[in-house]
């Protein structure tokens, strides 16, 4: 195994041991094939965990480590090579995230499954206030209501009213990652991963960050994160899973031998 578990800092408010499940994961393991290089990298190895609603679980180890890679195969940008991730939806039916159709992670993507990473995908000619707004639109709210959040999110961010009609694709990296932040968590889901996000942002907006994630956790989000300043988050983590970084890469054709 390539992890270690370590109890995390005390949260405001323990969470109960009778809240609802939201995710399992079972065996989790992701290897990455350097097809040109003949060789195999590791990406993390045999992965478990569990997690509640309202539950805050720190991702730690040094660069490499696979923390980054975690996040994105329980997300399904990648496809482990074994083990389940298990999420328990709000209708009360589960899903194996490691073998969904494609079309189900889609729609899980639109309310229950979050990510937040340092990048924003700044579509041309679309303005920061309509990009906040999107995923309250699409949930049904109107377009007056789910401008006037989007608004309220951009400015609680610390983004200047005057670039709320710009296009974030002439924005700074910080100014960006405002916009990101406020998209990805106008509309809470069921599980958020959160991926360095609070990189390139100032003192302000990393305190915004901090206390729109509060306020998810007392509604029940549970939430992965790996924070370049974990100590912003201390007082809102309840577990710390630690991951041991693998041996460098080896020859592929080793792997069956192995």
């Amino acid at each position: 195994m390539n992890l270690d578990t370590t109890p995390g800092r005390a949260a405001p408010a323990a969470v109960s041991p009778a809240a609802a499940a939201v995710l399992a994961v079972e065996g989790l393991t992701k290897t990455f094939t350097m097809h040109h290089l003949g060789r195999l990298l590791p990406g993390f190895d045999n992965v478990s965990l569990t997690l509640a609603e309202g539950e805050f679980l720190l991702l730690t180890g040094e660069n490499g480590a696979g923390k980054s890679t975690l996040l994105r195969t329980i997300y399904r940008s990648y496809l482990p090579d074994a083990g389940t991730a298990t999420f328990h939806m709000t209708d009360g039916r589960t899903i194996d995230l490691a073998r969904a159709a494609d079309v189900d992670i889609v729609q899980l993507r639109k309310g229950e499954l979050g990510f937040v990473t340092q990048f924003l995908n700044a579509r041309p000619r679309v303005s920061a206030e309509e990009l906040v707004a999107e995923p309250l639109i699409l949930a049904g709210r109107s377009a007056g209501e789910a401008r006037e959040e989007a608004q309220r999110m951009l400015g609680a961010f610390g983004l200047k009213s005057a670039l709320w009609a710009a296009y974030p694709s002439t924005f700074s990296g910080g100014e960006q990652q405002k916009v990101n932040l406020a998209r990805a968590l106008v509309r809470p889901p069921r599980l958020l991963l959160l991926d360095e996000p609070t990189a390139s942002l100032d003192r302000t907006a990393r305190a915004a960050l901090v206390a729109r994630l509060e306020a998810m956790k007392a509604a029940g989000v549970a939430m992965i994160g790996v924070f370049h300043h974990p100590e912003d988050v201390a007082r809102l983590v309840d577990r710390e899973l630690k991951l041991l970084r693998h041996r460098d890469t080896r020859e592929a054709g080793e792997e069956a031998a192995a």
